[in-house]
């Protein structure tokens, strides 16, 4: 994207015209901001540069331009902008200039004084570090207390930032559950987020018979073993096969159209454990078809798969 070809430029020019302004006292925090066009509607792809002795570290999202009170990202040309972020844990009070609604300029955090004492009163404690993410991520009081209420196993204010981030959420929490999955688990929720697990999938998995656990789901995305692949091979005759040997088959290769070609060259229905055999060994339609041409007719998988170990081609 165009914003992002730009953002070095547009950082090192807000340098140039505002300074890197660097508040020493342990409450305020700074750094640089750009800002881009997103691909979403209504929103702006948002950074925040902040600069500490270990070095940089950078937050970048797409933000809601709502957020952004008194900017006009309609107005054509070079405009000097002021804006200010509101959280729970702090203000983001960001100066500098947009031109055609791509911009950059510097930033201060002026973490509220009450938000450490009412996080902890709630069971989060927090610090300078993780009140500044905390203000980024926009976790508020009421998202820690509706986290609370869930009755999660190993919450801590680490794992109210991770959700922010990853957005999980009540809403989510309560659709996995009512799609059938008692989880507690914080861990397994933002892993859950991460590699797309879904109450849709969850679902699906039940109304076909299954009842997986939460390690078995997030196997399943991974290695891309989806309600949708599972109905395919469902078409080849492989229905309710365990979930184990369907993740196996991903990690293997075991595939709807490699049972196909199988099915075509005469073998109708191989076990699944001979399937994830066939491929672990490399006994390929194409192997079957070549022993034919050398007069090897009706090979059992068992003889084909004996045949690659000992190096019979």
């Amino acid at each position: 994207m165009r914003f992002r070809q730009t953002a070095a430029f547009l950082i090192f020019a807000s340098c140039l015209l505002f300074g890197v302004l660097k508040n020493q006292a342990a409450e305020v925090r700074s750094g640089n901001w750009t800002l881009g066009k997103s691909d979403e509607p209504g929103k702006v792809e948002f950074s925040l540069i902040e600069h500490h002795h270990g070095g940089t570290s950078t937050h970048e999202s797409d933000w809601s331009t709502s957020l952004f009170a008194g900017v006009d990202f309609s107005k054509p040309g070079r405009q000097d902008v002021h804006f200010t972020i509101s959280r729970d844990a702090g203000k983001i009070d960001c100066e500098g200039f947009l031109n055609d609604g791509e911009g950059a300029g510097i930033f201060h955090f002026q973490p509220d004084p009450n938000y450490a004492r009412e996080m902890q009163a709630i069971g989060f404690p927090v610090d300078d570090e993780k009140q500044y993410s905390m203000a980024v991520q926009d976790v508020s009081l009421e998202f820690a207390r509706q986290m609370k209420n869930e009755h999660l196993d190993d919450l801590d204010t680490d794992k109210l930032i991770a959700f922010r981030i990853f957005n999980v959420n009540a809403a989510f929490i309560e659709e996995l559950r009512a799609a059938g999955l008692k989880i507690s688990d914080s861990d397994k929720l933002v892993a859950f987020r991460i590699h797309g697990v879904t109450p849709q999938m969850i679902r699906t998995l039940h109304q076909a018979g299954y009842s997986p656990d939460e390690d078995t789901l997030i196997a399943m995305r991974i290695h891309g073993a989806t309600p949708e692949w599972i109905a395919e091979l469902k078409k080849r005759g492989y229905d309710h096969v365990d979930l184990e040997q369907l993740i196996a088959f991903r990690i293997h290769g075991v595939s709807p159209e490699f049972i196909e070609k199988l099915q075509g060259l005469g073998y109708k229905h191989p076990d699944p454990d001979q399937l994830v055999t066939m491929r672990i060994h490399n006994v390929t339609p194409e192997y079957i078809s070549n022993m034919r041409t050398h007069g090897m007719q009706n090979l059992t998988i068992d003889q084909l798969v004996n045949m690659r170990i000992h190096g019979i081609d």
